[in-house]
């Protein structure tokens, strides 16, 4: 297939590169030059485990290539994905100027072809976004010669190209048979069940999926929260409730440890609660969970300020591991914090330190760490140095590795369960266990 993807962030470009790798054609489509010139280098513009081969091999087959100019590829292609971001506005409400600009830009291309053309709607956006979608096209062409379909993403940062081989479910939200059909032809090769349904069904599947997650990740931290108190290893506790796969359906971010972040969580979450109010919906769990996240933050610094340490070695800056992804980090946030509070501040992590941030990444870092680059350290070392404290936020194996050898009079302070025991010979202590 010939397809054409709007918004080269973390979804489109990785769902380019596995599009291509399945043997489409595919053009990426950014305002952005410089996402767009490195992807016609074969470059990668993020950190994804896999992506910057995925990318090369594209590139060097000619199945990849990139450009501004969104009426080439349109003209070019018989599917278009779009794939922008919808960031939150000041209540929550997700701003959708980026999927109306992108829709225009299409449906004014559109207009020059003599076939249909398909558009396939990827971005995280509320029921009945699709049909107004529909409403602006045919207000531009009117023959109804557009196909709509709704088809969410389940890409996880640092697991995506993963996810996209192995989703749980390909979900097309249309009632165009012939967008059906083209999904299913993208999809082909992809190993997992098709499920069709209307469009504003498959849009609040991507939000309920969402904040599910964000629910998850709350309720965790409070059952660990309240069993430490009762001397209990709250990690022992969830074990034992997510070996109920009948009823409690997924291990997956059931585990006390520290906040949620990211680009999804907090702005679907956010998203959700602002549509909630509008429709006097009462909605207190949801409410709770921006509280009880930001909970979890504040009792990390509280723990640092209690243990007196002021030479703090952090291991982890992005959410997650694997990623450069600083959006939304609980682990920027506190690092915000400890400065506030005169704290001296060294930061290990390789994927930020290697990083080319730009777009909403660069700008959210650059307003809540304005001189990040002078934090940062090339070496585990160097920000072991000196340190008195040494908190981690990622459970990775080479941040455990790196705790193993540290001198035994730094403290640690374990925010992602990176030890499932704690190490006796280790000054250690966790923020749940």
């Amino acid at each position: 297939m010939k397809i054409s993807i709007f918004g080269l962030g973390y979804v489109g470009v990785v769902t380019a590169a596995c599009l291509a790798r399945d043997g489409h054609q595919v053009i990426g489509v950014d305002v952005n030059p410089e996402k767009v010139d490195l992807i016609g280098k074969g470059e990668s513009p993020i950190v994804e485990p896999g992506l910057s081969q995925l990318l090369i091999d594209g590139v060097a087959s000619q199945l990849i290539r990139a450009t501004t100019d969104a009426e080439a590829a349109v003209l070019a292609s018989d599917v278009s994905l779009i794939s922008v971001g919808t960031p939150p506005i000041e209540r929550g409400e997700p701003d959708l100027t980026y999927v109306w600009n992108v829709c225009k830009q299409i449906g004014k291309a559109a207009i020059h072809k003599t076939e249909s053309h398909v558009v396939v709607l990827r971005s995280t956006v509320p029921p009945g976004t699709l049909e107004k979608c529909q409403n602006l096209l045919d207000s531009l062409i009117g023959d109804n010669s557009i196909h709509l379909a709704f088809n969410p993403e389940f890409l996880r940062e640092g697991s995506a190209i993963k996810d996209y081989e192995q989703p749980p479910y390909t979900i097309i939200g249309t009632e165009s048979p012939v967008a059906e059909a083209a999904v299913r032809q993208m999809y082909a090769t992809v190993d997992a069940p098709f499920t069709v349904v209307k469009p504003s069904v498959a849009e609040m599947v991507k939000y309920v999926a969402n904040c599910w997650h964000a629910t998850k990740v709350g309720f965790a931290n409070e059952i660990g929260r309240v069993a430490k108190a009762f001397g209990v290893d709250g990690r022992e506790v969830m074990n034992i409730i997510v070996q109920d796969t009948k009823l409690n359906i997924s291990p997956v971010y059931m585990r006390p440890g520290f906040a949620y972040g990211g680009s999804c969580l907090p702005k679907d979450l956010s998203a959700l609660l602002y549509y909630a109010r509008n429709m006097d919906v009462a909605v207190p769990l949801l409410n709770a969970l921006p509280t009880t996240n930001s909970l979890q933050v504040d009792l990390a610094a509280q723990h640092v300020l209690r243990l007196g340490a002021r030479k703090i070695a952090i291991l982890g800056l992005a959410f997650k591991p694997g990623t450069d992804d600083l959006r939304e980090s609980p682990a920027v946030l506190l690092v915000k914090r400890l400065i506030g509070e005169g704290c001296q501040i060294k930061i290990y992590d390789q994927a930020v330190y290697e990083a080319r941030l730009m777009g909403t990444n660069l700008t959210y870092i650059q307003n809540n760490l304005p001189h990040f680059e002078d934090l940062l350290v090339a070496e585990p070392q160097q920000a072991l140095e000196s340190a008195e404290l040494v908190i981690v936020t990622h459970a990775s194996p080479e941040f455990r590795q790196i705790l193993r050898e540290a001198l035994k009079k730094i403290q640690i302070l374990d925010l992602a369960s990176v030890f499932s025991e704690p190490i006796k010979e280790l000054n250690y202590c966790g923020i749940a266990w």
